[in-house]
């Protein structure tokens, strides 16, 4: 054999093992509910309505009780996600439009690295963390493809004029007047709802990857209220099953919305079968923060919080604790519940286990991937969230202690979870220690951000 052919086949034969080896690596779906709240699964006690296909997420998966969004609205714990810090540290910490920056690390970025093949990745839904033309927008940010919305408030509008593919804008043909106005939302003209065009979305990148490995990022704005549309605030197509029920419009329209994701996850998972993908396919549900009280909805109706103290905007469980919900067949038991306690920020060092490769050093999180395997755990000694809304708050978890600041010079309140879930009682009088050792892990739990200022006297 001359040296030439020899050196085409080991060529071949190492394109071979990372063909082979990139194939093998397990497919990764996030996919992540806008404003739902902890008890508004069927699986975590909702009772007025059904979510048979999350359900079955969680029979065929691992249920977690214990896990908490990375803050308690939109943007902030996006971009926890999204680059596995926490509020006290990722660059964005709000609501207000500023972008990522190209030193930003993404989990996107981190799975496109995997030495013997990287991820195909993709955003399909609801951005938030970068403006169109800025570092922050998703294809500069690892994002092989996107479709959906970059701006959280145009989000709001489920029948906008357009959506993004990529860096171009995709028209629609529902008309919206003064759509780029602030406060706009009234579409005259509704035809194209954005939901279900961003579920038939994430079924064709499935299918276009079925090859593997991908890591689809869904997205989903549902069942966030359009804050600007008079009347029209839970906007979905048709109520469905809930027409005829004796209840306030807009919570038979929340119960539509949260049904109609549902079903569009089952048709994800149908596809998963389908393609012959399901058993190397790890899917995480949770949402991005509480439930809301916006759009004329009442989280009280469907007690969309469960036992929980708070809502969207609180720092309190309400407003942070989510449910989570992760598949994987033959590596994460059936029907298994687990009280293990994680974070949004854990998912960029979790996915990296799983595809092989190295996480960040500058993350906060910890890969959860032995919890998910049933296996022991390392823990957080805390968990951190701060929120610029309303001044400035804090929130710490340690172990079962609970603590909340509402503002910089106010006393911390503390609650033991273990006995206290409702954060009904604060028992920082009684628990001087607990509250220094807090106190003193503040002090260092964040880093100052020109962006996101500290005032005293907030």
């Amino acid at each position: 054999m001359t040296i030439r052919l020899i050196i085409a086949s080991i060529t071949a034969a190492i394109a071979f093992t990372a063909t082979a080896s990139a194939q093998t690596k397990p497919n990764i779906i996030f996919i992540h509910a806008d404003d739902l709240g902890y008890g508004d699964l069927s699986c975590y006690g909702q009772r007025k309505f059904k979510t048979p296909n999350i359900d079955r997420l969680a029979a065929e998966g691992m249920r977690f009780t214990q896990y908490y969004a990375g803050s308690t609205v939109c943007a902030p714990s996006r971009s926890a996600l999204i680059t596995g810090q926490h509020t006290g540290h990722t660059r964005i910490r709000g609501n207000a439009r500023h972008p990522l920056l190209p030193e930003d690390v993404t989990v996107a970025e981190v799975l496109k690295s995997t030495p013997s093949g990287g991820y195909k990745t993709a955003l399909i839904g609801k951005w938030g963390l970068g403006e169109a033309e800025t570092t922050g927008i998703p294809n500069r940010q690892g994002f092989d493809y996107f479709y959906g919305y970059l701006n959280q408030r145009h989000a709001h509008n489920y029948y906008p004029t357009f959506l993004w593919r990529n860096e171009e804008q995709v028209k629609l043909r529902n008309v919206v007047p003064d759509e780029d106005k602030e406060g706009a939302g009234n579409s005259t003209n509704r035809v194209d709802y954005s939901h279900d065009l961003m579920a038939e979305e994430s079924l064709k990148f499935v299918e276009r990857h079925s090859d593997g490995p991908f890591f689809l990022y869904l997205a989903f704005t549902i069942p966030h209220a359009n804050n600007e549309a008079k009347n029209r605030g839970m906007e979905v197509p048709d109520l469905g099953e809930f027409a005829n029920k004796d209840w306030p419009d807009q919570e038979k329209a929340k119960a539509a919305m949260i049904t109609r994701m549902d079903r569009d996850i089952g048709r994800l998972m149908a596809s998963l079968k389908k393609l012959g993908i399901d058993g190397n396919t790890i899917v995480f549900f949770t949402s991005d923060n509480g439930t809301h009280r916006e759009g004329g909805a009442d989280p009280d109706f469907f007690d969309s919080n469960g036992p929980l103290r708070g809502i969207k905007r609180d720092l309190y469980e309400g407003g942070i604790r989510a449910p989570m919900i992760a598949r994987w067949p033959k590596r994460i038991k059936a029907g298994a519940k687990s009280d293990q306690v994680w974070a949004h920020w854990d998912f960029l060092p979790t996915a990296a286990e799983i595809a092989g490769v190295k996480p960040p050093a500058n993350v906060d999180g910890i890969s959860m991937l032995n919890a998910l395997l049933g296996k022991k755990q390392r823990n957080h000694e805390f968990l951190y969230w701060e929120f610029h809304e309303r001044g400035f708050a804090q929130a710490a978890r340690m172990g079962n202690w609970k603590a909340v600041r509402k503002a910089p010079d106010s006393p911390l309140e503390l609650y033991d979870l273990k006995n206290d879930l409702g954060e009904q009682n604060n028992v920082a009088i009684k628990h001087p220690e607990v509250v220094r050792k807090i106190e003193d892990y503040l002090k260092t739990a964040r880093t100052e951000s020109e962006l996101w200022p500290v005032k005293k006297g907030e």
